[in-house]
């Protein structure tokens, strides 16, 4: 689940421009979790069958949890297996 370290030999042979990589690293993991975001609030909004009703804060169990993968690891994996397109806006 840790992230292992990265060789700069892997992001050369994908684009020539480091920071590059990294930038573009760094936007897919901010989707990643954006997307994660969006799909919790859409799955808290469905189970909620009382509507208005503040009052009541739901405690979660420690037993439920799912421990997903860190965005950064989901986003530099993919970087590296080249699932990654990105256009080059250079003028």
């Amino acid at each position: 689940m840790a992230l292992e370290p990265l060789s700069i030999r892997q992001m050369e042979e994908l684009t020539d421009d480091q920071y590059e990589a990294v930038v573009v690293m760094s936007k897919r993991a901010k989707q990643v979790l954006n997307n994660r975001i969006v799909e919790e609030m859409i799955s808290e909004s469905v189970d909620e069958v009382e509507m208005g009703v503040f009052d009541e804060v739901d405690e979660k169990n420690p037993e439920d949890y799912e421990e997903l993968e860190k965005p950064t690891t989901v986003a530099v994996d993919e970087f590296i297996s080249g699932n990654i397109k990105w256009e080059d806006n250079k003028e």
